[in-house]
């Protein structure tokens, strides 16, 4: 995902506001570097409440300035350590506290207390959660059930996608592309004359200018330039170029060309 993110942000010099996906790409990872970017994250996050029937780490208030977790009694979980090879912290109670709750049957089954994890990551995801109350999050998951789903479908069931025909990768994002292209086709045929309507689509189906990718510079100073070796190849070579540039100015050496592998040098005798 970020790969793809970044990559068009450099070849079409776009600037996203923000981005839209599925649960499966609601990692730490990827939000983090989005958020990061300056753009919003309106990626759907993994449910945990199925997991499990206690609280999740959603039901506890964490405090910032104080840096430790409030349960829903009240009691306050802090910090025990950091895991830098995993990537979290961990928070805990004290098991006194915990031994005397009434809610401990649907909060943890531990003789020692609850305890908590957090990713060295968590603000972009608490971020994240809140954006679930705006109106621009759920408007962008709206639309992404409505354009991209149905097209994942489409190319299921009408261009056989369900299963690649080829193997090795190169070959695979090859069939993946031609599947996408003849989706873009039939999108530009529907079109017709009146063209496309909205500007993204406009600017996704022009063609690139001469300067857009910022490549053109480079071909232009590679064309201008003229490659020589630091040194000959071999003698063989070094002495058939000295020939070529002398015959062409008209200087006769007595001596023919350098023969081919296994021949001999002949010489010719002046009057």
């Amino acid at each position: 995902m970020l790969e793809l993110l970044f990559r068009n942000r450099f070849r079409w010099r776009l600037s996203p506001r923000s981005v839209t996906g599925e649960a499966a790409y609601g990692t730490r990872e990827n939000i983090a570097a989005i958020e990061e970017a300056g753009i919003r994250a309106h990626v759907a996050l993994p449910e945990q409440g199925g997991r499990t029937s206690l609280f999740t780490i959603d039901a506890f208030v964490y405090d910032a300035e104080k840096d430790l977790y409030t349960c829903p009694r009240g009691e306050t979980l802090h910090r025990l350590g950091r895991d830098y090879k995993g990537g979290y912290a961990r928070y805990g109670a004290k098991p006194s506290s915990c031994d005397g709750c009434h809610l401990k049957g649907e909060c943890t089954n531990s003789t020692k207390g609850r305890w908590l994890s957090r990713g060295f990551g968590e603000e972009y995801l608490e971020r994240v959660r809140a954006y679930r109350n705006t109106e621009p999050y759920r408007k962008a998951l709206r639309k992404r059930a409505v354009w991209v789903e149905p097209l994942f479908a489409e190319a299921k069931e009408w261009h056989g996608f369900r299963r690649f025909r080829l193997r090795g990768l190169e070959k695979v994002n090859a069939e993946a592309l031609m599947i996408a292209s003849g989706q873009n086709v039939k999108r530009l045929v529907a079109f017709g004359a009146k063209g496309p309507r909205r500007a993204a689509q406009a600017a996704a189906l022009r063609r690139p200018g001469a300067g857009c990718s910022g490549f053109q510079g480079v071909r232009e100073h590679r064309r201008g330039c003229t490659w020589r070796p630091a040194r000959p190849f071999s003698t063989r070579w070094s002495v058939l170029r000295s020939w070529a540039r002398k015959e062409r100015a008209g200087v006769s050496l007595g001596v023919s060309p350098p023969p081919t592998k296994g021949a001999r040098w002949t010489i010719r005798k002046g009057k």
